[in-house]
């Protein structure tokens, strides 16, 4: 008898099959790691003097605009005596910050475990030939 390997194409279809969900179950986690915001930065551009001058001309009334903005809080703040307005933050209403990493270790664990599986699976096919063959 041969003591070459053979492979029936049901085995092949298998292993090509575990293979795949492996390879999916380990790169999922990986899309995790892509910007969620598909829009483009502007790429940086000689700018000339004018818009130099433009853009500080937009700087310097941003900046009036915020000042403005904020001495009228303070003068409503006043009126009220500062009271009913929340102190920010968590007082505000705001949700507090969760680091939620789950779904990326759910993901490699998954992955391990089918990369094991398969590991195994071939070591016993392996073992079983050798012992038929």
């Amino acid at each position: 008898m041969s003591r070459r390997l053979t492979l029936r194409p049901l085995s092949t279809l298998r292993i090509a099959v575990l293979t795949g969900v492996a390879a999916g179950a380990l790169l999922v986690p990986a899309t995790a790691a892509f910007a969620t915001d598909p829009t483009p930065t502007p790429s940086a551009t000689a700018a000339t003097q004018a818009d130099k001058e433009a853009l500080a001309k937009k700087k310097a009334e941003d900046a009036r605009t915020l000042k403005e903005a904020e001495a009228k809080k303070a003068a409503e703040a006043q009126k009220t005596g500062g009271k009913g307005y929340p102190r920010g933050g968590v007082a505000a209403g705001e949700a507090p910050a969760q680091d939620d990493n789950t779904g990326t270790l759910i993901g490699s664990a998954t992955g391990a475990l089918l990369l094991a599986g398969a590991g195994t699976y071939v070591l016993r096919r392996r073992t079983t030939a050798r012992r038929a063959g």
